[in-house]
């Protein structure tokens, strides 16, 4: 039996784009309906952000630690596996989203479970668990928010293999006694890190000449020397051509293209997404399945005057931060467009427009030592066409960070504008740089004059000082 039921917007996907979506039109008066096939909150909750950083949190803190006299001495032998393990169940509320559930609830938002597809213009279909169907209308909107998955590389026994992907790596049981780890982006370098301390002996394989290829390149090279330190074997330009796992259980051996075979006891695959776009009905609005969904600055499908998509299925920036700020702006424009309010089209960094996106997305990668980075790095402004000048520092010559740990060792680099004198960039690398990020986001998103700038004075002694330095750098010429 199929219902039918009009909404105003109507959401695929409850993840936390989704429901940042549905809490923005709902504060704006639309009624919503949300529709998820799994777990409300999404791979961030269960599977990405929560527990990926509740596992490594306790690395992090025992690498302080040993690098403090006074306390190094104190921190003594391997980490307490189990109850880092139980520590990250409950950041990942147990895999149970009942609370979740609860919040969509409060704000009146309408929860659909099961399946959802589009099945035309402004209309999507609710494939309940018990075989019921809902006939959904949007009068307004429909967002499509449904994420992106892991792909897996056309590598010939892969298929087969069982290999992890980071939802594995991030919700397994126990640490396994081998880990081979393909891929030197982010889930690959956390995820090493992470079961490096918990007791694995990890492997990392990686095609190209270096880890983070997206940041500075300093960056990966000092959180590639910090996982070998650790114990990580980090081997790059190294291609893996053919996987063997009989039967996908026990061992499986990795053979790399010089014929070299490499044995582990599981194998994590971190080399790409995909948009989980090829069973929603995209071919039902003449879309391609499959496909990245093209948005303009307001997140609505280029072609569409009803359809939107947020986060990671339209390719601008994979984050769940980046996700929610465009859940935010598409928000705000459905329920300007629903109530004839003018955008502000104009107006860049207005309510209507995700130009963070472009110019501003700030990122932290929770290795030992973090990685922090927040719009262009030297490479890409000047592939821009930005007239540009990059202004290095050593972070370790900061009296902050020696303080913070004996042998410091970090950088810092800011990527200036010279026509503007503003920042398009600034990348930190050391110890506790995440919580520098922030100051370094305001100045890029507000693009504060470097006049300004100078005039916002560090607390000594703190690792911030950093600003001061990279300023008199860039004075000195």
């Amino acid at each position: 039996m199929t219902q039918a039921v009009e909404y105003d917007v109507v959401v695929l996907g409850a993840g936390p784009v989704g429901e940042n979506v549905a809490d923005r039109t709902r504060a704006a008066g639309l009624s919503t309906a949300v529709v998820e096939s799994e777990l409300i909150g999404g791979d961030c909750s269960y599977w990405a952000c929560m527990p990926s950083k509740a596992l490594l949190r306790p690395v992090i803190a025992r690498a302080d630690a040993r690098r403090l006299p006074g306390v190094s001495a104190a921190v003594h032998g391997p980490l307490d596996s189990k109850a880092v393990l139980a520590r990250r169940d409950e950041q990942a509320a147990h895999w149970n989203d009942e609370g979740q559930l609860a919040w969509l609830d409060s704000i009146g938002a309408r929860v659909y479970r099961g399946k959802g597809a589009l099945h035309g213009p402004r209309k999507v279909v609710a494939y309940g668990p018990e075989g019921e169907h809902y006939s959904l209308t949007a009068r307004h909107a429909v967002v499509v928010s449904t994420g992106s998955r892991a792909v897996l590389p056309d590598i010939p026994g892969l298929a087969g293999a069982r290999a992890w992907t980071s939802r594995e790596a991030t919700s397994a049981r126990e640490a396994p006694g081998r880990l081979a780890v393909v891929g030197g982006g982010v889930v690959g370098v956390e995820m090493a890190t992470a079961w490096q301390a918990l007791g694995s002996q990890v492997t990392m394989l990686v095609r190209g000449g270096g880890l983070l290829p997206r940041m500075e390149p300093f960056v990966g090279e000092h959180v590639a020397e910090g996982l070998r330190e650790a114990g990580v074997t980090v081997r790059t330009d190294t291609d893996v051509t053919a996987v063997e796992r009989p039967g996908g259980t026990g061992p499986v051996t990795l053979v790399l293209g010089d014929g070299e075979r490499i044995e582990a006891d599981e194998l994590l695959i971190a080399t790409g997404r995909a948009p989980r776009t090829d069973d929603i009905g995209l071919e039902t609005v003449g879309l391609e399945p499959g496909s990245w969904l093209t948005v303009d600055d307001s997140c609505r499908v280029q072609g569409t005057e009803w359809l939107y998509a947020v986060g990671d299925v339209n390719r601008r920036a994979l984050l769940t931060h980046q996700g929610k700020y465009q859940a935010r702006v598409a928000g705000a424009a459905i329920a300007a467009r629903a109530q004839q309010v003018p955008l502000l089209e104009t107006d860049r960094w207005g309510a209507h427009a995700a130009t963070a996106d472009h110019a501003a997305v700030p990122q932290v990668v929770f290795t030992d030592p973090e990685a922090a980075a927040v719009g262009l790095s030297l490479a890409e402004a000047e592939g821009a066409g930005h007239r540009v000048r990059a202004v290095d520092y050593d972070l370790a010559s900061v009296a902050g960070a020696g303080l913070y740990a004996e042998n410091y060792r970090g950088h810092a680099r800011m990527v200036v504008d010279l026509d503007r004198e503003v920042l398009l960039g600034v990348t930190f690398v050391g110890a506790g740089v995440g919580e520098l990020l922030h100051s370094a986001t305001i100045a890029v998103a507000g693009e504060v004059p470097i006049d300004r700038l100078w005039h916002a004075v560090p607390s000594f002694p703190t690792i911030s000082e950093i600003w001061l330095r990279l300023l008199e750098t860039y004075r000195a010429g």
